[in-house]
């Protein structure tokens, strides 16, 4: 198994091979094996499992035992699946939980040990440029601007695209990662919030934007050009399934859908009525996120409540077809004409 480890420059898969991505976030273990073919792809095989990886790092900042034997348990599942479909060209990396953990490092030793998978644990604006790259496909032809927002377990990533200017795909404008997902801002709250604490969440998340408003000034935008959003999450698509009143969850149904951001009010309002067990009962939320998802509305609610789009496109797509995407040899420059912003750098997180 090949490990690439850059996130341009990689060297393009055999044209007869699979390729693999693997991501491993705070709350998830996701992994996709493809066949190139011409210029797209085509999924083989998959796994996804909620692992908990960073459950409670937000206060002990360490990796918590059962939370590493969950993932590791995975991560085995995970290097069978690619083992059997061959040689392969594969970026496995690892994302919030690793980067923030004391103990991140000898985690990834232990993975590699115990598993063979060598994690690659990436940057926050290496992040949400991959999956920039794997949301490509759903930007407007028409968008002058586009948000790209990622709600993961231990951070949100939001992205600003320009398209208004001479290069054909645009060119990033800034990036921003929050150090607020669900998985943390639900243990920082509660996993069933009433009416306040929900609303203590929301506040929380609207302060971390305050000063991303302040330095970008993206509310301007909203009155004159056209914007588009982009929502790439657990968070976004179950709201997608629930507004579809899916009786279980339909990738096919979900990805690439677009929905009025009034109607994603009135499922949250719908989500916030229901008791824990109800939504853990529901096949389109289940048991693994059935206390996390009311955190993921509040995020989001805070989101629109500082850019207030009409609309927003459903990604069930991102960081794992952006890798796959690399692997291919594809870029956000070379591929999609898209440029960083001269002053570009690595993301920065707000002030708390």
């Amino acid at each position: 198994m090949t490990i690439a480890a850059t996130l341009d420059g990689l060297p393009p898969a055999r044209a007869s091979g699979a390729i693999a991505a693997l991501d491993l976030g705070t709350n998830n273990c996701r992994l996709l094996i493809a066949r190139p073919r011409d210029e797209a792809f085509e999924v083989i095989d998959s796994f996804s499992r909620i692992v908990r990886l960073g459950e409670g790092i937000a206060q002990s900042g360490r990796l918590a035992e059962r939370a590493m034997a969950r993932t590791i348990a995975a991560l085995r599942i995970c290097s069978r699946i690619m083992a059997r479909h061959g040689s392969i060209e594969a970026r496995c990396v690892a994302t919030e939980a690793c980067r923030r953990a004391a103990n991140g490092a000898d985690f990834l030793i232990r993975v590699r040990r115990a598993t063979g998978i060598t994690l690659e644990v990436i940057h926050h604006d290496q992040e949400v440029r991959l999956a920039l790259l794997g949301c490509v496909p759903l930007i407007d032809e028409d968008a002058e601007h586009v948000l790209l927002v990622d709600i993961g377990g231990g951070s949100t990533e939001i992205l600003w695209l320009d398209r208004g200017g001479r290069r054909p795909g645009g060119v990033i404008r800034g990036a921003v990662s929050l150090p607020l997902g669900v998985v943390t801002l639900t243990e920082a709250h509660s996993a069933d919030p009433d009416a306040a604490a929900y609303e203590a969440m929301v506040r929380e998340v609207r302060a971390r934007l305050a000063p991303v408003e302040t330095v970008y000034g993206l509310g301007g935008l909203f009155d004159n050009v056209r914007v588009q959003m982009i929502g790439t999450s657990g968070t976004v698509t179950t709201l997608a399934a629930l507004l579809l009143d899916l009786p279980r969850y339909d990738r096919r149904r979900i990805d690439g859908l677009t929905v009025g951001t009034e109607a994603l009010e009135q499922v949250t309002q719908r989500l916030r009525g229901m008791s824990l067990m109800a939504r853990a009962a529901h096949p389109c939320i289940g048991t693994g996120r059935a206390d996390l998802v009311i955190a993921g509305c509040a995020i989001l609610e805070a989101i629109l409540g500082c850019w207030p789009v009409r609309r927003l496109r459903v990604a069930d797509r991102g960081l794992r077809e952006g890798i796959l995407h690399g692997l291919m040899g594809r870029s956000l420059e070379r591929s999609a004409g898209i440029s960083m912003t001269a002053a570009g750098g690595p993301l920065a997180a707000p002030p708390a």
